[in-house]
């Protein structure tokens, strides 16, 4: 019989949220997928992971969320070793945001968000109290889209809907926000939009735990606290925002020359003058 470790409750809140040790995956065809990473993220840091297409980025975010073992090494998860412990009830403290996910079209924002309460597509009407419906709205208004708990899902922006899904992860209280590429897809004024309404949110909940994967600085918000950076299943850096999101830490990541700027509390970047335009690979 398999051993169930302690799963962090209600009432108990660890000092580490996610803790990788010399964890690799590899595919049952043998590839490769991480090697040997290492990282520690702590209760209340704001993440940014960051890394080219096939970097691992996914699979990272799918250990932290409980959507996976590792092959080997250890991942222990809001004090919960994979492996050893009951993921449906772990995975109840954690909020997975996808940018790609479905909610029925007919559904109202309000009623999008609370399908949050019960993790469900469709609606369990019978689940919901006057309670929740009243956390929808706020966190609906939180998020800059107050005016969207009566329009349809189907009639919002690409951008709305993506703030209405974090808002429905946000609903069940989770310890740790999980967000897998948020801002993709959105023009320039939804991904500000988007950017400042996370900003909100580490104000309105300084102890969530939460990893924003990206490809792109400027979506990095300015309540970001730490960066890891990835290149081919490897760590390439982690740590704090300012001394790990360089020019430096980026070429490596995405075998380029790159210059990183920080203006205002936000990032930017742009390949060096004197690329030729082909990347390093290794």
């Amino acid at each position: 019989m398999t051993q169930v470790s302690h799963v962090v409750t209600d009432a108990e809140v660890p000092d580490t949220a996610i803790c990788l040790d010399s964890v690799s995956v590899w595919a049952p065809t043998g590839a490769h997928m991480l090697r040997d990473v290492n990282w520690t993220v702590k209760v209340g840091q704001r993440w940014t992971l960051i890394g080219p297409n096939g970097s691992g980025k996914s699979t990272i975010l799918s250990l932290a969320g409980a959507l996976r073992h590792p092959s080997a090494g250890r991942a222990v998860v809001l004090g919960a070793t994979l492996g050893q412990v009951d993921t449906p009830q772990l995975r109840r403290h954690i909020g997975f945001v996808d940018a790609s996910a479905n909610s029925l079209p007919w559904l109202t924002g309000e009623e999008a968000v609370l399908t949050g309460v019960t993790a469900t597509v469709r609606p369990l009407w019978d689940r919901y109290t006057d309670v929740h419906r009243e956390t929808a709205r706020s966190l609906l208004a939180l998020f800059g889209c107050g005016h969207t708990a009566a329009q349809e899902f189907s009639t919002c922006s690409q951008g709305e809907r993506g703030r209405i899904r974090i808002a429905r992860s946000l609903i069940a209280d989770p310890c740790l926000l999980l967000l897998d590429e948020p801002a993709a897809g959105l023009d320039l004024a939804a991904r500000e939009a988007l950017v400042a309404a996370l900003d909100r949110l580490s104000e309105d909940r300084p102890l969530l735990t939460s990893i924003l994967v990206t490809h792109h600085v400027e979506e990095i918000p300015r309540s970001t606290t730490h960066a890891l950076l990835v290149r081919q299943g490897r760590t390439v850096a982690a740590g704090p925002l300012r001394s790990t999101l360089t020019s430096d830490n980026l070429s490596l990541s995405f075998g380029l020359p790159v210059t990183c700027e920080a203006q205002d509390g936000r990032y930017f970047a742009k390949a060096s003058a004197s690329w030729g335009g082909t990347a390093k690979s290794d």
